[in-house]
């Protein structure tokens, strides 16, 4: 075999070992995506487990605005960590933790009527009617703003439904 036959083969070796593990980052983000998808009934970072990204959900209704919560005042419930800011939201948080936290699991309650589950984020949020919503995108919580109550019947009829699709 020549010299240049041979050079020509470990470049063909090369291409195939670039496309072979070119491959295998393509399978590895493909299982980073399908375990992204992974739905939770209550949105929480899936490797933190904090619910509504480590927001006080108290604090939406004592303060009126988002505000972080404290790691040293923290409760485990329903499958998720919850952050406070102070003992107080912590212990309101305790003895009703359905008031408190944010309907439908922190879903978009328009993706909800929709009958899709899409994150919300704390930095997108409502109180409707002693209740906290949270939006993931600002279009939505506009619509949503607009005409609650039809947004609420859909997504309400439709939570019943999609939430039994969801891990616990």
């Amino acid at each position: 075999m020549t010299a240049r036959r041979q050079e020509g083969n470990g470049l063909r070796l090369a291409a195939v070992a670039i496309a072979l593990l070119g491959c295998g980052l393509a399978g590895a983000r493909l299982d980073l995506a399908a375990r992204a998808a992974t739905s939770e009934r209550i949105v929480a970072d899936r490797y933190t487990g904090l619910a509504i990204g480590g927001f006080d959900p108290v604090a939406f209704f004592t303060d009126g605005r988002a505000v972080q919560g404290d790691p040293a005042f923290e409760v485990s419930q329903g499958g998720a960590v919850w952050r406070f800011s102070n003992p107080d939201n912590r212990a309101f948080f305790i003895a009703n933790p359905d008031v408190y936290s944010p309907r439908f699991g922190g879903y978009d309650p328009v993706d909800i009527a929709r009958g899709v589950t899409f994150a919300g984020t704390a930095r997108l949020w409502l109180i409707v009617g002693h209740r906290l919503y949270l939006f993931g995108h600002e279009d939505t919580r506009a619509a949503f703003a607009a005409d609650p109550a039809r947004y609420l019947h859909d997504a309400t009829r439709r939570w019943a439904v999609l939430k039994e699709t969801l891990a616990q």
